[in-house]
Parts: structure tokens; C-alpha cells; sequence
């Protein structure tokens, strides 16, 4: 979630953090709000591909891996909220847009050692999430398949992310080795679609493929939640000052966690979930409209010219 375009990087954080907010709002029944987060979401993710269209070179984005990954996993999860919208057609092209993406950045750039080797698994998960739930809109069960193949795709990815990523980053990151519980929660999420997407019309899984699934879904979904309190521990022993945009990989955290507790609590039909998930997400909101504020003071003290506060008229002595 950094590198040297940081309006690109900034803006395609926040791109995904409000477009999974949206989804957790709207698996929560609040159609309304969720609609409401889709608009800034979609306002930041039409910036950060305006200035990346017009403003970067074209060898850029091959390089620059972390803030595509980012974007492509965004425009994902924006088009899962488009189809839970009802707005199959907008969906559709998102997905083939993050599809094509996906497609050309996934062996691109070095995934380096911190947070951000993450972002591979992010992006696959989101674009499996999407798949899912356009499945379950259309009544298309290849797009079920398709998303199941990601879906494990994700996995072996998360595993290799597992295996490169530097321990020292969670007491010495500056914010994106929350993407460790991140990736795992949008695991979850896709495993619930995948879930929630069967029906008697389509008939995705036979009773064992259903139970492994559920099986895999409930244990990335406590993972997560133990990943988080390892997380939140480190970050109470360890405190970083400051603002910077990977503090956003946190608040995308808490948000994806919300909507995959919901998620799982709708494809289980499990009630006790339901409650817990809707207490993340108004955490979640909590935490957005946080950093949010600070982003807002951070970039108003950036802009500020040096000395301003300091200088005193020298007409009288």
C-alpha cells in the first residue's frame, strides 16, 4: 500500500476500504449507507485510475505492484457492491476490468517482505468475492466455479505471502502488516459468497464439497479473529505516531473482518454471528471515519507552507 505514487496509492486504499465498508453495510441491511459509501468509494477509485491513466508511464504499474494490487482488489469489491446493488451490468464490467488487471499483475513487480505481499491474496479474493456474488444474482454457476478455483487460489497465495513476510514488521511496520488479518477476513468473505451463491436452481456442491467449504470458510474466519488479537496486541506494545496511508491496511482490516463475520453468519444461518459481526461493523465505521479525519489533518499540515505558524510582524519594535 506505499511506493512512489502515493496519490495513486492513497486513493486506491481508500477505494477499497469504503467499497468493502459498503458491502458489510449492506450484508447488515443497511441498504441505504451502503449505497452511500459506494459513492466516495467509487469517486477515489475513478481518481486513482484518472491520474494513473494520464500521469504515470506506461511501464508504471508493472512496477509499482502494491498500488495496483490495491486498485485491482478496489474495483473487485466495488463491483461486488454494485451487484448486491441489483447493478448486474456495472458488476460485469467490473469484474472483467479487475479480471484483466489481475490478469497482467499477478507475477508482476518484487512482493517484497513487508505488508503488502499480501496484496496478491487480497486481489485474488476480491475478484473470487465478486465472482460469487455475481453467480448468485445471475444464476451462473460457472462464475461459481470460476471463483471457487480463486478462492484456493488465494489460499496457496496467502501461504507464500506467510512464508516472505518479515515477522519484525508487526513491531516495526508502519501499518500495512495488518494485511496479514486482512487477507485472511477476505478469504472468509469469498468462502461465505461461495456459500451463500448454491441453491436448489444451481446446485454448486454435493453434501462433501458443502462441508469442506464450511469447514474452511469457519476456520479462516476465526483465524482472523485470532490473527487480530495478535495484531491489536503488538500495536498496544508497540505504538506507531504519525499518520501514513498503510494505516488505512488497519481500517481495511476491521472492515472486511465485519463483512466476513456477516457474511458467514447469513451462510450459516448462525444468529449469535450475526450480532458479533454488526458490533466489528460499527467498529469499522468508527475506525473509517477516524482516519478519515486524520488523513483530512494530515494533508492540511502537509500543505501548510513551513514556518506559518511562526511568523510575527516585524512593522513595530
Amino acid at each position: 500500500m506505499s511506493g512512489p505514487y502515493p496519490f495513486v496509492t492513497l486513493w486506491a486504499t481508500y477505494a477499497l476500504t469504503t467499497g468493502t465498508l459498503s458491502a458489510g453495510l449492506d450484508s447488515a441491511g443497511y441498504e441505504v449507507l451502503s449505497r452511500l459509501a459506494l459513492v466516495p468509494a467509487c469517486a477515489a477509485w475513478l481518481g486513482a485510475v484518472a491520474y494513473a491513466l494520464l500521469r504515470l508511464p506506461r511501464a508504471a504499474w508493472r512496477a509499482q505492484a502494491p498500488a495496483a494490487h490495491t486498485l485491482t482488489a478496489a474495483t473487485a469489491l466495488i463491483g461486488a457492491g454494485f451487484a448486491a446493488a441489483g447493478w448486474e451490468r456495472s458488476a460485469a464490467a467490473l469484474l472483467a476490468l479487475s479480471a484483466l488487471c489481475w490478469t497482467l499483475l499477478l507475477a508482476a513487480g518484487d512482493p517484497g517482505r513487508d505488508g503488502t505481499v499480501f496484496l496478491r491474496c487480497v486481489a485474488t479474493q476480491g475478484l473470487g468475492v465478486l465472482a460469487a456474488t455475481l453467480a448468485a444474482a445471475e444464476s451462473a454457476a460457472w462464475l461459481a466455479h470460476t471463483a471457487l478455483v480463486l478462492f484456493w487460489l488465494g489460499l496457496v497465495l496467502y501461504c507464500f505471502a506467510l512464508f516472505r513476510f518479515a515477522p519484525r514488521e508487526v513491531t516495526d511496520g508502519r501499518g500495512d502488516h495488518w494485511l496479514a488479518g486482512g487477507a485472511l477476513a477476505v478469504s472468509a468473505l469469498a468462502g461465505a459468497r461461495l456459500l451463500s451463491a448454491d441453491s436448489d436452481r444451481l446446485y454448486l456442491w454435493n453434501d462433501d464439497d458443502h462441508a469442506v467449504l464450511t469447514r474452511v470458510t469457519v476456520a479462516l474466519l476465526v483465524l482472523t479473529l485470532v490473527c487480530w488479537v495478535a495484531l491489536l496486541t503488538a500495536a498496544l506494545m508497540w505504538p506507531r505516531h504519525g499518520y501514513d496511508v498503510r494505516r488505512w491496511a488497519g481500517v481495511f482490516g476491521a472492515a472486511v473482518t465485519a463483512a466476513a463475520a456477516l457474511a458467514v453468519a447469513a451462510a450459516l444461518d448462525a444468529s449469535w454471528l450475526d450480532v458479533a459481526g454488526e458490533v466489528l461493523l460499527w467498529g469499522a465505521v468508527a475506525l473509517w471515519l477516524g482516519c478519515t479525519a486524520w488523513a483530512v489533518s494530515a494533508a492540511r499540515a502537509g500543505s501548510r507552507p513551513a514556518g506559518a505558524g511562526s511568523v510575527r510582524s516585524r512593522g513595530r519594535r
